[in-house]
């Protein structure tokens, strides 16, 4: 009797503590994290998402989305470049011709230093950029890893952990044109062939043309996935709720946990 009871206590101390370390605790880490701050900009991160974007969250949600999707971008290393930024004019032909010799690309920090002094000692003048490295970072055109910061708004943290279809953590920032992920969702395989992703046909209307002309909510589809001549296919509110929510998911500011050095446009 003894031994049963002393069992039955082993359990459920077992199983509390494995709750309060896998559930409570991050539950209250989330809790008490604060928003912070990007670097360059200076902006508030993570930006509060519109009401239409929240009501998608939880579309995504009841869809069960969570099951063959990530949110997640995982992150190898970083490397470093050298970018020439004035050939000075003590002697630029110097520095032309030294940079030909050096090279200036997927560095890392100590070889990057080498290279800036090096030009510095002629006259020229550098900046070291900081790009984030790893497989998600080249497969999904991402600029950083995902931290806790990206998840603030989110409730719940939906990671998921099977990748039938891409991750979408930085979905917003990788393809931010609206209609194609409306498409996507009526007919997946008419944006990406052999698509294994499922129709969410039900999250749209399909009805005849007013004067038979087009809506410009109309879904502008390939001839074999279009309806009968004389109709459309047109989202429901659920449909524009959930690609706002897709496009609202961006992981591109830089931040003191993830850093990277983002892309400008010369004059």
């Amino acid at each position: 009797m003894k031994s049963g009871f002393s069992i039955f206590l082993a359990i459920l101390l077992t199983l509390g503590g494995s709750w309060i370390g896998f559930v409570v605790a991050p539950t209250m880490q989330l809790g008490t994290a604060k928003l912070t701050t990007a670097l360059v900009t200076g902006d508030t991160w993570p930006q509060q998402r519109t009401g239409e974007a929240t009501l998608g969250q939880q579309i995504y949600r009841a869809n069960g989305c969570v099951a063959c999707h990530t949110m997640q971008l995982r992150q190898d290393g970083v490397s470093f470049e050298v970018v020439l930024t004035s050939a000075g004019k003590i002697n630029p032909t110097a520095v032309s011709n030294l940079i030909s010799t050096l090279t200036l690309t997927g560095l890392n920090k100590e070889a990057a230093d080498i290279a800036a002094d090096k030009i510095s000692a002629v006259g020229g003048k550098t900046e070291t950029h900081l790009t984030a490295t790893g497989a998600d970072i080249s497969n999904y055109h991402a600029v950083r890893r995902s931290v806790a910061a990206d998840y603030l708004y989110d409730a719940p943290v939906q990671l998921g952990s099977l990748r039938a279809g891409p991750d979408l953590a930085n979905i917003g920032a990788r393809q931010p044109v609206a209609a194609v992920h409306l498409q996507h969702l009526y007919a997946p395989s008419s944006v990406t062939a052999k698509s294994a992703m499922p129709s969410y046909k039900f999250l749209f209307e399909v009805r005849k043309q007013i004067n038979g002309v087009a809506s410009p909510d109309a879904l502008n589809l390939p001839a074999e996935f279009a309806t009968a001549a004389g109709y459309e296919v047109v989202p429901k509110p659920e449909a524009k709720q959930l690609v706002a929510y897709l496009l609202s998911l961006r992981a591109d500011a830089p931040l003191y946990e993830a850093p990277f050095t983002p892309a400008t446009t010369k004059p």
